[in-house]
């Protein structure tokens, strides 16, 4: 019994190391109490009519039209954040984009963030490339949206590849054969007045290129 009871400890001490060096390498890039690090940019006309605040402990977008952009560039990477949305809302969650300075929706690679918005594009899609029906997570509720992104080599032919989780489940993975955005911000998009994005637990995990 005392051997067996030994045992199962060691597997319960070997389960616990495992789920700590899967985290290593991940960076938090949200402290849960400031915005600290992060720019909203939005057109001139919606100064003022746009908020991004912290409340307890994520970032919350409401108000008219604007993005918020992290503080610097990646290339190759595995993004992740908790987020939700309320219902009828909208968002999105950005990678390799500039930081324009209007918050120009149409630059850099969009995830979509979306439960119950009129927008058929639906949470996990990568919008104009991949379009997925429905959300795998219910408005208000916060999920886990995840993308890896490295640039590789396919069939003699550099391509950037995208993987998108929602929820630690794989959804899809696209290969773009003809990327426009090298490299760039992650951003967060703060659609129209009607909707509420909140984020927390922001993380970036940097990756090697796979290119030689």
């Amino acid at each position: 019994m005392i051997r067996r009871i030994w045992t199962l400890a060691l597997l319960a001490t070997t389960l616990v190391a495992g789920s700590a060096r899967a985290e290593d390498g991940f960076v938090s890039l949200f402290d849960g109490k400031t915005l600290s690090g992060w720019e909203m940019k939005s057109r001139p006309a919606n100064v003022g009519k746009t908020k991004w605040e912290v409340k307890d402990g994520a970032i919350v977008g409401s108000g008219q039209a604007s993005m918020l952009y992290s503080p610097k560039s990646y290339k190759n990477f595995i993004f992740r954040a908790e987020i939700s949305i309320n219902d009828k809302g909208n968002s999105g969650m950005y990678f390799r984009t500039p930081a324009d300075p209007n918050g120009d929706f149409s630059k850099g690679y969009e995830v979509q963030i979306n439960a119950t918005h009129g927008d058929p594009i639906k949470t996990g899609s990568l919008y104009t490339m991949v379009h997925l029906a429905k959300a795998a997570h219910q408005p208000d509720e916060f999920y886990t949206e995840e993308v890896e992104v490295q640039d590789v080599m396919y069939r003699g032919k550099q391509i950037t590849r995208i993987k998108v989780r929602v929820n630690g489940v794989l959804l899809y993975e696209y290969q773009d054969f003809n990327p426009a955005w090298r490299d760039g911000h992650f951003g967060f998009q703060q659609h129209d007045p009607g909707s509420v994005v909140k984020i927390r637990k922001i993380e970036v995990k940097e990756l090697p290129s796979a290119i030689k």
